[in-house]
This record gives C-alpha cells, sequence and structure tokens, in this order.
C-alpha cells in the first residue's frame, strides 16, 4: 500500500471520537485497515472472517463506529448458539400468550436494533431450517414477532461474523448460497496473530496499560525472556489469548517488569525445549491439548472440539475458564 494511502486509512479509523481500540501494524493488516476505512461510513452488510479471537468484534464495533448510525445501537448476538426453540423469538421478539413461558410481550433484537448495526457473531452455526427466517428480514426488512400476525419494518445493517469457511457450508449444503450473499457484500478476512508477528509486541505493550491502569500496578514493561516468549508462542487463541495473559501476568507479577514466568506459556516447547508434562498441572495438560488442536483445525472450534471428544458447548465453557475465548 502507498504511504498515503496507509496514513489516509489510518487518519479515517482514528477520526472516529470512542472508537474500539484496533491496534495493528503489520503488512498483514494494512488491507484490512484500508478496507475498514473504505467501507466503514457505508450502509454494506459486511462478512468478517477469520480464526478463534482474532478480533472479529472489534472490528464490527470499528465499522458501526464509523458509519451514520455509530448515535445508534450496535446489537450483538451469538447467532449459531441459539436453540432452535429461542431463535424466532430472540431475534424478532415474542407477544403475551405466544407460547408457554410467554408471559409478557417482548421485543426482539432486529428491534432493538432499528436504524443501527446488528452483529450476528458465529452466523455460520445457525440451523439450515431457520437461515430462511433470517434471508427474509435481510432481503425485505419485514418480519413478525412470534405469535403475532402484525408485520414490522426495521433498518438494520447486518455485521455477521465467522471463523468457518461458510464457502465450504454452502457447498456440503449447511448453509444458503443465498444468504450468503446478502451477508458477505463485502467480505473482512482478518489473519491469524501468527501471520501479523510485527504487531506482538505492539498489542502486548497496548494490554500492558490497559492492566496496569485498571488493576494499579506499577509495571513498566517486559523483560528480554518476556517478550521473547510471546514473539514465539503460536498463540492458536489469537489477540483474545494475548489479551488474557497479559491480564493474568499483570495480576501474578511481583516485579516492575513482566517475567516470562508470568505470562503462564509453559504449554508451548519455546519457553524452555521439549515439553515435559509431568512439570505441568491437569489444567495446563488440558489447556495445552485445546491450544494444539485450536492451531491444528485453524482456531475452528467445531472441528477442535470433535477432534478432543467434546461438544462445542463443552469446549466453549473451557475456552472461557482457560482465557481462551
Amino acid at each position: 500500500m502507498r504511504r498515503a494511502t496507509r496514513l489516509e486509512a489510518e487518519n479515517r479509523l482514528l477520526s472516529v471520537e470512542s472508537r474500539p481500540t484496533l491496534i495493528a501494524e503489520s503488512a498483514a493488516m494494512q488491507p484490512v485497515l484500508n478496507l475498514i476505512a473504505r467501507i466503514g461510513p457505508s450502509d454494506a452488510n459486511v462478512l468478517i472472517t477469520g480464526e478463534h479471537g482474532t478480533g472479529k468484534e472489534v472490528v464490527a464495533r470499528t465499522l458501526h463506529a464509523m458509519s451514520g448510525r455509530s448515535n445508534r445501537p450496535m446489537v450483538t448476538v451469538n447467532a449459531g448458539g441459539l436453540s432452535s426453540g429461542l431463535f424466532e423469538s430472540e431475534l424478532f421478539g415474542h407477544v403475551k400468550g405466544a407460547f408457554t413461558d410467554a408471559r409478557t410481550d417482548r421485543i426482539g433484537r432486529f428491534e432493538i436494533a432499528d436504524s443501527g448495526t446488528l452483529f450476528l457473531d458465529e452466523i455460520a452455526n445457525v440451523p439450515l431450517n431457520l437461515q430462511s427466517k433470517l434471508l427474509r428480514v435481510l432481503e425485505t426488512g419485514e418480519f413478525e414477532r412470534v405469535g403475532s400476525s402484525h408485520t414490522r419494518r426495521v433498518n438494520v445493517r447486518v455485521l455477521a461474523a465467522t471463523n468457518v469457511d461458510v464457502n465450504a457450508e454452502v457447498a456440503a449444503g449447511r448453509f444458503r448460497e443465498d444468504l450468503l450473499f446478502r451477508l458477505n457484500t463485502i467480505e473482512i478476512r482478518l489473519p491469524s496473530l501468527r501471520d501479523r508477528g510485527e504487531d506482538i509486541e505492539l498489542l502486548a505493550n497496548h494490554f500492558l496499560l490497559v492492566y496496569t491502569d485498571r488493576y494499579r500496578k506499577g509495571i513498566s514493561g517486559f523483560d528480554a525472556g518476556a517478550m521473547q516468549a510471546l514473539r514465539e508462542h503460536p498463540w492458536p487463541g489469537n489477540v483474545r489469548e494475548l489479551d488474557h495473559a497479559i491480564e493474568r501476568a499483570v495480576l501474578l507479577s511481583s516485579g516492575p517488569m513482566i517475567r516470562g514466568v508470568d505470562l503462564g506459556l509453559r504449554a508451548t516447547s519455546s519457553l524452555g525445549g521439549a515439553l515435559r508434562l509431568e512439570e505441568m498441572s491437569l489444567e495446563e495438560v488440558e489447556k495445552h491439548l485445546i491450544q494444539r488442536m485450536l492451531a491444528r483445525h485453524g482456531g475452528n472450534v467445531s472441528k477442535a472440539a470433535e477432534a478432543l471428544g467434546l461438544s462445542r458447548s463443552a469446549l466453549y465453557r473451557r475456552l472461557q475458564k482457560f482465557g481462551l475465548e
């Protein structure tokens, strides 16, 4: 990218107040920054793809903050986490008496996001039989609350995200091609943290400032061993894993500098030769195996869960437990 073009993109990203923190200087992230700067002010639907923890929600919040809808709400929904029974009610609302537990009318997420932005995370995991309901509102802006025949209209910009290869899901018959067309007017593909190594130190120092301020710790930086460990770690959980590692290190550090041992990254061979399972706790072994499976399957939670013999929900609980979510 020409320097002038890069500076224009960065200046546009920085020009909006209260923007989420999108930190990137690496070559791998420059096309992403440029694309965000160009499409952020538009109303285009955007599909944000990338491995687990690469910052898809941060990109969504940045796009919303750059848009003319920034003074309206951005509503977030884990679309893949909704059961069939809750899907319509959660997204479209319901009226009193629509089903057994419907004791009052309820406004759905589309109505709450009216004139604003709706962020649908894990969009590829929406069951096939429910995708037509989502497609209708994307095509027409119209829907009915569950139990009502009154058609309502909304004006919503939809941002969606997934760590799954949606084109492969379409080819396998698990995702509607027409829905994909509606969602990805523009696609933003986020690189993994291991592919943007120049950003690791920048991100680590950002998180260090955040957590030393939050926890009132007088820590000035990272010693050489800690910085080497950060650079060599494979980061299967990407930026989110780095965030949690720095927070933990700030809490555990007893000195003026973060040391390698404070980072809790013993489960990688980069921190001192061969992995010695007998020196690890059961939780560290479990975390290590999860990290390996995520890395092996490119951050795809469903495939990693299958390889580990876990359900997706069970793996998500462990990701949350170990700060890899």
